[in-house]
């Protein structure tokens, strides 16, 4: 059910990505690296935002918003998608 009401919130991201074929060379485990490279980006959105307060510059807030933006539509996608949305942000080759 929770699953559920989040894929709704985030509709607009999944769309786009669920539309097609699972790719050829897909495999299970290309979820579980989405989602670990998903927390990395997170993790370095975090470190940016420390640096941010730190230094007090706020082109510091380019990459806090570009790597929390990657690090959360991979999560959404490995975590909430189909298996066509993973294989789509590996590529379908």
């Amino acid at each position: 059910m929770m699953k559920r009401i989040l894929r709704n919130i985030f509709r607009p991201i999944l769309e786009p990505l669920e539309s097609g074929e699972v790719g050829p060379s897909y495999k299970p485990s290309h979820r579980t690296i989405l989602n670990v490279v998903g927390v990395l980006f997170v993790f370095l959105s975090f470190l940016s935002l420390v640096a941010l307060f730190y230094t007090g510059q706020l082109g510091a807030l380019i990459p806090v918003i570009a790597f929390l933006g990657i690090g959360g539509v991979s999560l959404i996608a490995g975590t909430l998608g189909s298996d066509v949305a993973v294989s789509k942000m590996w590529g379908n080759k």
